[in-house]
């Protein structure tokens, strides 16, 4: 068998509200950011995030990000999609204390990687609801980009 093939997609600049901590939880610290807004763009999706939804993250004793968000998309010619995105984000402390105090670091000294699964009832992008994709990340100081790939 041959290994899967990667073609971009389309890239999600999400937009972010202020942090909400909880707290220490059972397997790491909480805490909640919420999604405000932020373009879609690429060959193949082109749109608006929606200001709904969310990442549900839990941060490891050993700085591992685990990233776990909800939240939506309307594109140009009105289809709403679910996002669900999943992923890791970690790297060298001195970096993830600077993404932490919001600093923008190059994109490629730390690891931030995502698997997406999207839903619609619009049969014009069905193709979603079948496709599986795995992302690339880079945190900014209110925002977050993805840069999503099809798992073909």
């Amino acid at each position: 068998m041959n290994p899967p093939l990667l073609e971009f997609a389309f890239r999600l600049e999400v937009k972010l509200g202020p942090i909400r901590e909880m707290g220490p939880g059972r397997a790491g610290h909480r805490r909640i950011i919420p999604i405000i807004g932020g373009t879609v763009s690429g060959p193949k999706v082109n749109g608006a995030i929606l200001n709904l939804g969310a990442d549900w993250q839990t941060i490891f004793g050993d700085g591992t990000a685990e990233l776990d968000t909800r939240y939506a998309m309307e594109t140009d010619d009105g289809a709403t999609i679910e996002i669900r995105n999943y992923g890791f984000r970690h790297g060298p402390p001195e970096v993830i204390a600077a993404i932490a105090r919001g600093e923008d670091v190059p994109h490629d000294s730390y690891y931030m990687r995502t698997h997406a699964l999207l839903e619609t009832g619009d049969e014009r992008y069905s193709w979603v609801n079948r496709t599986l994709f795995v992302g690339t990340g880079q945190r900014r100081n209110a925002s977050v980009i993805v840069d999503l790939f099809s798992l073909n």
